[in-house]
């Protein structure tokens, strides 16, 4: 990252579920301000090609939709960077639908991949963060959390979940020098947005008020800075990503 010195070079970054889109781009904009990186999916190609774009990277196979995967990730960042200093938790969205055509039994799913995915992760990586007094937590959600989104019921019920949790820890662990901080993006040019809307974004644009569809890199930049030592003083933060599209207040 040219610019603004993040202060974190030769830090170590976990990012979960980072062989593309919002996770990929926020972790090459954390190896661009010099921190030491490692990134996680679930196929092996694609987690490849992410990694060759970061010298250095580490690249773990992975799948944090339940909580020993999550748990065996950190685990294994650990043993691969000597510790994790930064962990950005991340996870796909569950399936669309509504509460007429969503059944009971797929929430339990979905609260595994967007919830206790991040509280798996978190348990395992905070304590080394507070006993040496310095720690980066940032969660990709959504900001469904702010202004449920149609047809997305599973992702608005666990993300509002795991809003509560992170802002109790951030809460919890402020002292130590650990912050705790979650960004909630709007509809960014990924592979998520052309599945949600059938292939192509034409006219998505139209419903954003800055009137373009978001750029992935520059969302990585955004959730960089959090991670930094300039953001040292930001926790308990949900900060939307969205082109102005929440309307709301607060």
């Amino acid at each position: 990252m040219s610019g603004l010195d993040l202060g974190i070079s030769g830090r170590r970054a976990l990012v979960a579920a980072s062989s593309a889109g919002l996770g990929l781009a926020t972790a090459q904009a954390l190896h661009a301000a010099g921190c030491q990186v490692a990134i996680s999916g679930r196929d092996p190609d694609r987690l490849a090609r992410a990694a060759a774009t970061m010298p250095g990277c580490r690249a773990i196979i992975g799948d944090v939709s339940h909580t020993p995967g999550a748990i065996a990730l950190v685990e294994t960042a650990v043993d691969q960077l000597g510790g994790v200093d930064i962990l950005v938790t991340n996870a796909g969205g569950p399936p669309a639908g509504n509460f007429a055509t969503t059944p009971a039994e797929a929430y339990p799913l979905a609260l595994s991949l967007n919830l206790l995915s991040v509280v798996a992760m978190c348990q395992a990586a905070v304590p080394a963060m507070r006993a040496q007094r310095w720690g980066r937590v940032v969660a990709i959600t959504s900001v469904s959390v702010r202004q449920p989104i149609a047809h997305l019921i599973l992702s608005n019920t666990a993300r509002a979940g795991v809003t509560g949790f992170l802002k109790t820890l951030a809460l919890e662990i402020a002292k130590d020098g650990v912050t705790v901080n979650s960004v909630q993006p709007g509809l960014h040019a990924t592979d998520r947005l052309l599945q949600l809307y059938g292939g192509t974004v034409d006219g998505v644009a139209d419903g954003i008020p800055a009137r373009i569809v978001g750029d992935p890199g520059d969302f990585g930049r955004v959730a960089a800075f959090l991670c930094s030592e300039h953001a040292k003083f930001m926790t308990g933060v949900a900060l939307p990503v969205d082109g102005g599209a929440y309307a709301g207040l607060q």
